[in-house]
């Protein structure tokens, strides 16, 4: 049943890279590779070690998912071993997609050494999303309070209109928030099972998932040039948009969707620029942590081969 529903998403999340592809293809007719280096070009390099600086802020922020995921579950591990643990999950799952099930086998195989079961795993690693969605709802609704014309760059509707989104996407993590206040027993929808957790737990998952997407976004934001920079709360609310449409179409490092969503969010933004940052967005996020992750897989590895080994 398992590697049928891996299979399916597979199947979904090539199938969106296609679609996107095509439709990226469309919006880019006409740019060349020389416009997307002048853009590189117009950034500074202190700006470089600012997007440098962000990347490291929002998988700081991603490993406290994990740290909180463990503590709702009673188990407090180091936090090095669970950064570690994490970065590697993360840097998995986004580039391979299906990151539920790719960052899942990740973290098992880490975790269990620890004493961590299969299904305190499965616990985390659906934990570890809710969390995210929370805080995409969260700063999602927050931006769009701020910001409500970004909004109406999707549709053609009176103001309030926004406002009304915004409250919408708000209304999910108030009453998480409110449920996990009063105590309530699990919600459960068929075989969907959601159990609050303890307060302090509730509120460490508010903070922790806005702090990663502000992070994330801000490589975004500093990789793009000043003269067509927008402002932070703009790149925010169109990242907020691409990076959730990318990890819910469950293609391969979002690959496509990220781009075409973010550039039809911001319109604003010139398209060579808008690409160039999402380029260097993918380079620091996902190329490079991804390189990292499997030389420390393959360490890893070794090094268990090597336990095995000499306890036989």
């Amino acid at each position: 049943m398992v590697k049928g529903k891996e299979a399916a998403w597979s199947v979904v999340g090539l199938a969106a890279v296609v679609v996107a592809g095509w439709l990226l293809l469309r919006e880019l007719h006409g740019l060349t590779l020389a416009d997307i280096a002048a853009a590189f070009a117009a950034v500074p390099p202190t700006r470089w070690l600012l997007a440098l600086a962000s990347t490291a802020f929002a998988y700081f922020a991603l490993a406290n998912y994990d740290r909180v995921a463990l503590e709702h579950l009673g188990r407090r591990l180091p936090f090095r071993c669970v950064a570690l643990v994490s970065f590697t999950s993360y840097a998995l799952g986004h580039n391979l997609g299906a990151p539920m099930l790719t960052g899942g086998f990740a973290r098992y195989r880490a975790y269990s050494p620890k004493g961590v079961s299969a299904a305190e795993v499965g616990v985390v690693v659906a934990f570890t999303s809710l969390t995210f969605t929370l805080g995409a709802l969260l700063t999602g609704g927050l931006v769009l309070l701020a910001r409500p014309e970004i909004a109406r760059r999707w549709y053609d509707g009176p103001p309030w209109l926004a406002t009304l989104l915004a409250a919408g996407l708000l209304l999910g993590p108030w009453l998480y928030i409110g449920g996990s206040l009063l105590h309530l027993p699990p919600l459960k929808r068929g075989g969907f099972s959601l159990i609050y957790p303890r307060p302090p737990i509730a509120a460490q998952q508010m903070l922790v998932a806005p702090l990663e997407i502000l992070g994330a976004a801000g490589i975004v934001y500093f990789a793009l040039p000043d003269a067509v920079n927008p402002g932070y709360l703009d790149v925010l609310g169109a990242f907020v948009a691409a990076f959730s449409a990318s990890l819910a179409s469950h293609a391969p490092g979002g690959l496509g969707v990220l781009e075409l969503t973010f550039l039809n969010a911001a319109p604003q933004i010139p398209t060579a620029p808008a690409l160039a940052a999402l380029l260097a967005f993918r380079l620091l996020y996902l190329i490079v942590p991804f390189a990292i992750s499997v030389v420390v897989v393959a360490i890893y590895e070794k090094r268990r081969l090597a336990q095995l080994r000499r306890a036989r």
